[in-house]
């Protein structure tokens, strides 16, 4: 090889070796920042399972399932169960005597709760929600004409209550949502269903708001459980005796009728 050939040979093995260090040096630097990045707690883009860029460690969280926006009535179980529904609380007075009936016979309720009265009790909402019970947005006022207003008005209401609720509970989700007097909207049923919450209706209103007396809200119960399982108390909004000792006549009555306790549906039963 002559002179000349052979310092053309060196330049040319020179050059693809300079080349190879350069690549490798740039991977060098690529896979120590990545790393300065994940252990520095910095956000890396990582593709999703759908192809997005989801933050580091998994894909973007799913939003929160939307509920059905019709109306339920019907209890998870099926078959002969019976869904007890309490209303117009938390209440000092009346909702221990109430939780503790409900203990004595192993029955499990839907606690529908106005917002600033669970904002005031957060000791009660929390002993709901540890004994087992389910919670339900009962709006902030509850206003019965709230049908008759405007829809951003329906949003404040079920809303505001609904973080209320859930903020004195802790963190427990809020389930349902029960329209003052079942002044229910297309609104106001997609308003709830869209943050999770069941609208949740009744078959069996025992009136005890009204004070007729024990006899009265338990021969309703009877009379009228032909029309569904699920079954309407108060234990908020008055005097609540007469329910306190309805119920501890209805919750026996029932089991004697073999009538099991579940909760309302809220997707399919």
């Amino acid at each position: 090889m002559g002179r000349n050939k052979y310092a053309a040979h060196i330049a040319v093995v020179a050059s693809a070796v300079g080349l190879s260090l350069a690549v490798w040096a740039a991977s060098a630097v690529t896979q120590t920042e990545a790393e300065a990045d994940a252990g520095s707690g910095r956000p890396t883009a990582v593709q999703s399972p759908a192809g997005g860029a989801g933050e580091a460690g998994g894909p973007a969280q799913a939003p929160p399932k939307k509920m059905p926006e019709s109306i339920a009535h019907d209890a998870e179980a099926g078959g002969r169960a019976v869904n007890i529904t309490i209303d117009d609380g938390p209440d000092p007075r009346w909702t221990p005597p109430m939780l503790e009936i409900l203990k004595q016979h192993g029955v499990k309720a839907v606690f529908c709760m106005v917002g600033p009265e669970a904002k005031r009790h957060p000791d009660l909402v929390r002993r709901v929600v540890a004994e087992g019970h389910r919670l339900c947005d009962h709006t902030i006022s509850h206003d019965t004409s709230m049908d008759r207003k405007s829809v951003e008005y329906q949003k404040r209401q079920i809303l505001d209550a609904k973080k209320m609720i859930e903020d004195a509970a802790g963190g427990a989700k809020v389930e349902y949502y029960r329209a003052p007097g079942g002044a229910f909207t297309p609104d106001s049923r997609r308003i709830a269903a869209e943050a999770g919450m069941r609208p949740l209706g009744w078959n069996v209103d025992t009136k005890d708001f009204e004070l007729p007396g024990t006899a009265s809200i338990v021969n309703t119960v009877k009379n009228e459980l032909s029309n569904g399982p699920t079954i309407l108390f108060h234990d908020g909004g008055g005097d609540r005796a007469q329910t306190v000792a309805a119920l501890r006549q209805v919750l026996p009555w029932l089991k004697g009728q073999g009538r099991t306790f579940s909760f309302p549906v809220r997707t399919a039963p």
